[in-house]
């Protein structure tokens, strides 16, 4: 990392937050709130929602600011990421440590303090499981790297119900099945269109260690099993017909698109299946709250 003009005060904090992937982290927090929100039958308190998303927020941005310090070799090799702050050299490695360090462990504290303790283990986990588990274990060890370490990205619902109740019931874990299996073909789709960088920078995804054929399936046949996942908030009493029919069309349309990846593959099919699995997740987790508190309206 270069070490010429590193910028100093407000300029470092806006590195900083650029590494933090704000948008990255809006969809963790989102899910979250979600969890939160459907945690108990009315609202919950909005102090304790705020101090909760805080504290979920500051952590999932830490976490991600030491995966891009992590990563910066491999960020250098890959289009997406060779602007970051690390791979240019506008930040410093200590100044990047010290204010994750800050940040992750400022957000603990108002989880202990402000929420519960459950809460606050619950996301230190998730910050190890992500940072250090996926980061440095997994991502470059196994194409099965995806399938594992989703078990971290897949936690934020849970963090959330845990933050309202201080329990995990079985329904946060069902939000927990959604975003795990959403995970595979999420990425797989964005690792097929990028493929070529993946091998570049030596990561063994999916369709570098097994090829394009077999990522294809693959794909095919996670989306199938998340079809399935979200028709369990029904299935279980959990969620009802507005959350069932809202779940039906946007799965056909994600099955849809994983299909003609599968048959008729093209690198901008894989673009758009991307980007509608982002719209996707937001959506349906969006559909749970809408049909949670729809009853409500009519009452």
């Amino acid at each position: 990392m270069s070490e010429q003009a590193i910028p100093r005060g407000a300029d470092v904090l806006g590195q900083f937050w650029r590494l933090m992937k704000p948008r990255v982290v809006s969809l963790i927090v989102f899910t979250a709130v979600i969890g939160m929100l459907l945690a108990v039958p009315v609202l919950p308190p909005l102090d304790l929602m705020a101090w909760a998303t805080a504290g979920i927020f500051l952590v999932a941005g830490a976490a991600a600011a030491f995966n891009c310090l992590v990563e910066e070799k491999l960020d250098a090799m890959m289009a997406r990421t060779r602007g970051r702050p690390t791979v240019i050299g506008s930040i410093t490695t200590t100044q990047i440590l010290l204010l994750s360090g800050g940040v992750g462990g400022l957000g603990l504290a108002i989880l202990w303090h402000a929420v519960n303790p459950l809460t606050m283990w619950l996301t230190l986990a998730t910050f190890v499981g992500y940072a250090v588990v996926y980061t440095l274990v997994l991502k470059p060890a196994t194409p099965q790297n995806i399938v594992i370490g989703g078990a971290s990205g897949a936690m934020p619902p849970v963090l959330g119900w845990a933050a309202m109740t201080g329990d995990v019931p079985y329904q946060p874990l069902l939000l927990f099945l959604i975003i795990f299996a959403w995970t595979p073909p999420h990425f797989w789709a964005l690792a097929l269109y990028r493929r070529k960088e993946y091998a570049r920078a030596g990561i063994p995804m999916l369709p570098v260690t097994h090829g394009e054929a077999f990522t294809r399936l693959h794909l095919l046949l996670y989306t199938l099993i998340l079809f399935a996942v979200t028709l369990l908030p029904f299935a279980t009493g959990m969620a009802g017909l507005f959350y069932l029919g809202s779940a039906l069309v946007l799965d056909a349309v994600f099955l849809f698109y994983a299909v003609v990846i599968y048959v008729a593959y093209t690198d901008t099919v894989a673009k758009r299946t991307f980007a509608y699995s982002i719209f996707y997740l937001a959506a349906i987790f969006a559909a749970l709250m809408v049909d949670h508190y729809l009853p409500l309206a009519f009452r």
